[in-house]
Protein backbone atom coordinates (compact mmCIF):
# COMPACT_ATOMS: atom_id res chain seq x y z
CA UNK A 1 0.00 0.00 0.00
CA UNK A 2 1.32 3.28 -0.84
CA UNK A 3 1.59 5.57 1.64
CA UNK A 4 -0.74 9.45 0.36
CA UNK A 5 0.61 12.41 1.62
CA UNK A 6 -2.14 14.62 2.83
CA UNK A 7 -1.88 18.27 4.31
CA UNK A 8 -2.83 18.63 7.98
CA UNK A 9 -6.36 19.56 8.43
CA UNK A 10 -7.12 23.18 10.14
CA UNK A 11 -9.00 23.42 12.86
CA UNK A 12 -11.75 26.51 12.56
CA UNK A 13 -10.65 29.48 14.93
CA UNK A 14 -13.64 31.05 15.38
CA UNK A 15 -12.63 33.86 13.31
CA UNK A 16 -13.95 34.76 10.15
CA UNK A 17 -11.51 36.62 7.31
CA UNK A 18 -12.41 39.04 4.62
CA UNK A 19 -16.22 38.27 5.46
CA UNK A 20 -18.09 41.60 7.35
CA UNK A 21 -19.53 40.57 10.86
CA UNK A 22 -23.41 40.49 10.87
CA UNK A 23 -25.12 43.91 11.64
CA UNK A 24 -28.34 43.93 12.97
CA UNK A 25 -28.75 48.12 11.69
CA UNK A 26 -30.56 46.59 8.63
CA UNK A 27 -33.09 44.72 11.27
CA UNK A 28 -33.42 47.88 12.66
CA UNK A 29 -33.92 49.98 9.64
CA UNK A 30 -36.54 47.59 8.53
CA UNK A 31 -38.92 47.88 11.86
CA UNK A 32 -37.85 51.81 12.25
CA UNK A 33 -41.27 52.97 10.14
CA UNK A 34 -43.40 50.09 12.74
CA UNK A 35 -41.68 51.18 15.24
CA UNK A 36 -41.93 54.92 14.63
CA UNK A 37 -45.93 55.03 14.41
CA UNK A 38 -46.31 52.64 17.33
CA UNK A 39 -44.81 55.14 19.72
CA UNK A 40 -46.31 58.48 17.62
CA UNK A 41 -49.51 56.76 17.70
CA UNK A 42 -49.87 54.44 20.21
CA UNK A 43 -47.26 54.42 23.29
CA UNK A 44 -46.50 58.35 23.22
CA UNK A 45 -50.67 59.06 23.41
CA UNK A 46 -51.06 57.04 25.92
CA UNK A 47 -48.09 58.62 28.29
CA UNK A 48 -48.94 62.01 28.07
CA UNK A 49 -53.10 60.87 29.04
CA UNK A 50 -51.70 59.29 32.20
CA UNK A 51 -49.30 62.39 32.58
CA UNK A 52 -52.78 64.66 32.12
CA UNK A 53 -54.71 62.41 34.53
CA UNK A 54 -52.25 63.58 37.01
CA UNK A 55 -52.77 67.43 36.47
CA UNK A 56 -55.25 69.84 36.02
CA UNK A 57 -55.16 70.96 32.27
CA UNK A 58 -57.20 74.09 31.61
CA UNK A 59 -58.29 75.36 27.96
CA UNK A 60 -55.42 78.70 28.82
CA UNK A 61 -52.88 78.68 30.86
CA UNK A 62 -50.17 76.23 32.71
CA UNK A 63 -51.02 72.53 34.04
CA UNK A 64 -50.58 72.00 37.24
CA UNK A 65 -50.09 68.59 39.23
CA UNK A 66 -53.18 68.04 41.15
CA UNK A 67 -51.78 63.83 42.00
CA UNK A 68 -54.88 61.80 42.28
CA UNK A 69 -57.53 64.21 42.71
CA UNK A 70 -59.20 64.03 39.36
CA UNK A 71 -59.71 59.69 40.21
CA UNK A 72 -60.97 60.97 43.18
CA UNK A 73 -63.54 63.16 42.17
CA UNK A 74 -64.20 60.55 39.34
CA UNK A 75 -64.91 58.00 42.12
CA UNK A 76 -67.46 60.14 43.35
CA UNK A 77 -69.61 61.29 40.21
CA UNK A 78 -72.57 60.53 39.69
CA UNK A 79 -72.71 60.92 35.80
CA UNK A 80 -69.51 58.52 35.73
CA UNK A 81 -71.23 55.93 37.07
CA UNK A 82 -74.33 56.24 35.17
CA UNK A 83 -72.46 56.02 31.98
CA UNK A 84 -70.42 53.37 33.49
CA UNK A 85 -73.96 51.47 33.39
CA UNK A 86 -74.63 52.49 30.07
CA UNK A 87 -71.55 50.83 28.54
CA UNK A 88 -72.34 47.93 30.62
CA UNK A 89 -75.80 47.34 29.45
CA UNK A 90 -75.22 48.20 26.13
CA UNK A 91 -72.13 45.49 25.86
CA UNK A 92 -74.19 43.05 27.73
CA UNK A 93 -77.12 43.97 24.34
CA UNK A 94 -74.25 43.33 22.06
CA UNK A 95 -73.12 40.38 23.18
CA UNK A 96 -76.53 38.73 22.60
CA UNK A 97 -76.04 38.63 18.99
CA UNK A 98 -73.15 36.32 19.57
CA UNK A 99 -75.42 33.68 19.60
CA UNK A 100 -77.74 35.05 15.85
CA UNK A 101 -74.51 35.27 15.09
CA UNK A 102 -73.06 31.58 15.17
CA UNK A 103 -77.11 30.59 13.70
CA UNK A 104 -76.30 32.95 10.83
CA UNK A 105 -73.49 31.13 10.13
CA UNK A 106 -74.57 27.97 10.46
CA UNK A 107 -77.18 28.81 8.01
CA UNK A 108 -74.79 30.48 5.63
CA UNK A 109 -72.57 27.45 5.72
CA UNK A 110 -75.37 24.98 4.14
CA UNK A 111 -76.14 27.66 1.62
CA UNK A 112 -74.94 25.61 -1.57
CA UNK A 113 -74.83 28.49 -4.52
CA UNK A 114 -74.63 32.00 -3.60
CA UNK A 115 -72.95 31.94 0.11
CA UNK A 116 -70.95 34.53 -0.80
CA UNK A 117 -73.84 36.97 -1.48
CA UNK A 118 -75.30 36.57 1.93
CA UNK A 119 -71.58 37.34 3.57
CA UNK A 120 -71.52 40.71 1.43
CA UNK A 121 -74.91 42.21 2.21
CA UNK A 122 -74.18 40.98 5.40
CA UNK A 123 -70.77 42.51 5.52
CA UNK A 124 -71.58 45.91 4.06
CA UNK A 125 -72.54 47.83 7.57
CA UNK A 126 -69.01 47.03 8.36
CA UNK A 127 -67.30 49.05 5.66
CA UNK A 128 -70.39 51.65 5.83
CA UNK A 129 -69.35 55.25 7.54
CA UNK A 130 -70.66 55.07 10.91
CA UNK A 131 -72.65 58.48 10.26
CA UNK A 132 -74.42 57.26 7.40
CA UNK A 133 -75.32 54.25 9.55
CA UNK A 134 -76.66 56.49 12.24
CA UNK A 135 -78.79 58.91 9.90
CA UNK A 136 -80.40 56.01 8.44
CA UNK A 137 -80.99 54.91 11.22
CA UNK A 138 -82.27 57.62 13.37
CA UNK A 139 -84.78 57.87 10.44
CA UNK A 140 -86.00 54.22 11.21
CA UNK A 141 -86.55 55.37 14.97
CA UNK A 142 -87.89 58.39 14.42
CA UNK A 143 -90.57 58.61 16.52
CA UNK A 144 -93.45 60.63 13.96
CA UNK A 145 -92.80 59.24 10.96
CA UNK A 146 -90.01 57.38 11.19
CA UNK A 147 -90.25 53.38 9.20
CA UNK A 148 -90.71 51.37 12.37
CA UNK A 149 -93.06 52.92 13.47
CA UNK A 150 -94.56 52.67 10.41
CA UNK A 151 -94.45 48.88 10.09
CA UNK A 152 -95.73 48.61 13.54
CA UNK A 153 -99.07 50.66 12.45
CA UNK A 154 -99.67 47.48 10.10
CA UNK A 155 -100.38 45.71 13.49
CA UNK A 156 -101.90 48.01 15.26
CA UNK A 157 -99.20 48.40 17.72
CA UNK A 158 -98.50 52.45 18.87
CA UNK A 159 -95.23 53.88 17.91
CA UNK A 160 -92.51 54.84 20.39
CA UNK A 161 -90.51 57.75 20.49
CA UNK A 162 -87.35 55.10 20.35
CA UNK A 163 -83.98 57.43 20.54
CA UNK A 164 -85.86 60.21 21.93
CA UNK A 165 -87.51 58.54 25.04
CA UNK A 166 -84.77 57.57 27.48
CA UNK A 167 -86.38 53.86 28.49
CA UNK A 168 -85.43 52.92 24.89
CA UNK A 169 -82.72 54.53 23.91
CA UNK A 170 -79.60 52.14 25.13
CA UNK A 171 -81.51 49.19 23.83
CA UNK A 172 -81.95 51.22 20.51
CA UNK A 173 -78.64 51.70 19.76
CA UNK A 174 -78.02 47.87 20.72
CA UNK A 175 -80.01 46.89 18.22
CA UNK A 176 -77.88 48.80 16.18
CA UNK A 177 -74.52 47.70 17.01
CA UNK A 178 -75.87 44.04 16.77
CA UNK A 179 -76.66 45.09 13.30
CA UNK A 180 -73.20 46.57 12.86
CA UNK A 181 -71.60 43.54 13.91
CA UNK A 182 -72.86 41.11 12.15
CA UNK A 183 -70.43 41.05 9.07
CA UNK A 184 -67.44 40.75 11.05
CA UNK A 185 -68.99 38.33 12.99
CA UNK A 186 -70.02 36.30 10.03
CA UNK A 187 -66.38 36.18 8.75
CA UNK A 188 -64.71 35.31 11.62
CA UNK A 189 -67.19 32.31 12.11
CA UNK A 190 -67.43 31.41 8.72
CA UNK A 191 -64.01 30.71 8.89
CA UNK A 192 -64.09 28.52 11.86
CA UNK A 193 -67.28 26.39 10.40
CA UNK A 194 -65.21 26.29 6.86
CA UNK A 195 -61.71 24.50 9.69
CA UNK A 196 -64.53 21.73 11.21
CA UNK A 197 -63.75 18.38 9.42
CA UNK A 198 -66.85 17.71 7.63
CA UNK A 199 -66.37 14.13 8.75
CA UNK A 200 -67.94 14.60 11.96
CA UNK A 201 -71.19 15.56 10.92
CA UNK A 202 -71.31 12.11 8.56
CA UNK A 203 -70.07 10.40 11.39
CA UNK A 204 -72.50 11.73 13.34
CA UNK A 205 -75.39 11.31 10.80
CA UNK A 206 -74.54 7.34 10.43
CA UNK A 207 -75.11 7.50 14.43
CA UNK A 208 -78.65 8.60 13.93
CA UNK A 209 -77.82 12.32 15.35
CA UNK A 210 -79.91 15.37 13.45
CA UNK A 211 -79.03 18.96 12.36
CA UNK A 212 -80.25 20.13 15.94
CA UNK A 213 -77.96 18.19 17.76
CA UNK A 214 -74.75 18.17 15.09
CA UNK A 215 -75.13 22.11 15.80
CA UNK A 216 -74.71 22.02 19.63
CA UNK A 217 -72.65 18.66 20.23
CA UNK A 218 -69.73 19.13 16.95
CA UNK A 219 -70.41 22.75 15.98
CA UNK A 220 -70.48 25.02 19.09
CA UNK A 221 -67.85 23.09 20.78
CA UNK A 222 -65.35 23.19 17.54
CA UNK A 223 -66.09 26.46 17.08
CA UNK A 224 -66.13 27.56 20.65
CA UNK A 225 -62.45 29.59 19.39
CA UNK A 226 -64.28 31.36 17.12
CA UNK A 227 -66.73 32.51 19.63
CA UNK A 228 -64.21 33.47 22.30
CA UNK A 229 -62.63 35.83 19.36
CA UNK A 230 -65.75 37.70 18.32
CA UNK A 231 -66.82 37.96 22.07
CA UNK A 232 -63.14 39.60 22.81
CA UNK A 233 -63.77 41.54 20.03
CA UNK A 234 -67.02 42.74 20.63
CA UNK A 235 -66.67 44.03 24.44
CA UNK A 236 -63.72 45.94 23.02
CA UNK A 237 -65.65 47.61 20.56
CA UNK A 238 -69.26 47.96 22.95
CA UNK A 239 -66.74 49.68 25.65
CA UNK A 240 -65.92 52.47 23.35
CA UNK A 241 -69.21 53.19 21.46
CA UNK A 242 -69.46 56.60 20.68
CA UNK A 243 -70.26 57.59 17.22
CA UNK A 244 -73.93 56.46 17.22
CA UNK A 245 -74.75 57.92 20.82
CA UNK A 246 -73.26 61.40 18.93
CA UNK A 247 -74.85 61.25 15.44
CA UNK A 248 -78.53 59.77 16.80
CA UNK A 249 -78.39 62.30 19.56
CA UNK A 250 -77.76 65.39 18.45
CA UNK A 251 -80.58 67.60 18.48
CA UNK A 252 -82.26 65.39 20.68
CA UNK A 253 -84.27 66.26 23.90
CA UNK A 254 -81.29 66.31 26.87
CA UNK A 255 -82.92 63.81 28.86
CA UNK A 256 -82.20 60.82 26.56
CA UNK A 257 -79.04 62.19 25.89
CA UNK A 258 -78.39 62.80 29.88
CA UNK A 259 -79.39 59.18 30.83
CA UNK A 260 -77.50 57.53 27.82
CA UNK A 261 -74.06 58.66 27.53
CA UNK A 262 -71.48 56.22 27.62
CA UNK A 263 -68.13 56.18 29.46
CA UNK A 264 -66.58 57.18 25.98
CA UNK A 265 -69.32 60.14 25.79
CA UNK A 266 -68.97 61.43 29.22
CA UNK A 267 -64.87 61.52 28.56
CA UNK A 268 -65.39 63.41 24.82
CA UNK A 269 -68.23 65.91 27.10
CA UNK A 270 -65.31 66.59 29.69
CA UNK A 271 -62.32 66.47 27.53
CA UNK A 272 -63.39 68.57 24.83
CA UNK A 273 -66.69 70.24 25.05
CA UNK A 274 -65.89 71.43 29.26
CA UNK A 275 -62.08 71.84 28.25
CA UNK A 276 -61.13 70.03 31.57
CA UNK A 277 -58.45 67.67 29.63
CA UNK A 278 -57.27 66.24 32.53
CA UNK A 279 -60.41 64.98 33.89
CA UNK A 280 -61.05 63.51 30.73
CA UNK A 281 -57.57 62.23 31.15
CA UNK A 282 -58.89 60.11 34.07
CA UNK A 283 -61.92 58.56 32.17
CA UNK A 284 -60.10 57.69 29.19
CA UNK A 285 -57.33 55.64 31.51
CA UNK A 286 -60.36 54.05 34.02
CA UNK A 287 -61.88 52.96 30.59
CA UNK A 288 -58.86 51.20 29.67
CA UNK A 289 -58.15 49.62 32.96
CA UNK A 290 -62.10 48.33 32.60
CA UNK A 291 -61.35 46.77 29.15
CA UNK A 292 -57.78 45.23 30.51
CA UNK A 293 -59.97 43.70 33.18
CA UNK A 294 -62.35 42.35 31.05
CA UNK A 295 -60.54 40.75 28.73
CA UNK A 296 -58.00 39.26 31.74
CA UNK A 297 -61.29 37.93 33.43
CA UNK A 298 -62.62 36.67 29.70
CA UNK A 299 -59.25 34.72 29.11
CA UNK A 300 -59.79 33.45 32.65
CA UNK A 301 -62.88 32.22 32.00
CA UNK A 302 -62.48 30.78 28.31
CA UNK A 303 -60.45 27.66 29.91
CA UNK A 304 -63.76 26.23 30.93
CA UNK A 305 -66.02 26.60 27.93
CA UNK A 306 -63.11 26.83 24.81
CA UNK A 307 -62.50 23.45 23.24
CA UNK A 308 -58.92 23.86 21.20
CA UNK A 309 -59.33 20.34 20.34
Amino acid sequence: MTNVATKPVRRPTGRRTGVSKPSGWWALAFIAPATIGLVALYVWPFLSTLMKSFQDVPAFGPATFVGIENYTTLIGDGDFWKAFGNSALYTAIILLGIPLAVVLAALIEQVGRGRAIYRVLFFLPVVTLPVAIGMVWRFIYNGDFGLLNYVLSWFGVDGQFWVADPRFTIYAFGVVGIWMGLGINLIILGAGLQAIPKALYEASALDGAGRVRQFFHITVPLLSPSIFFVTILSVIAALQMFDLLFIMLRGVNNTALTDSKTIVYLFYEKAFVQFDQGYGAAIAIVLLMVIMIATAVQFRLQRSWVFYG
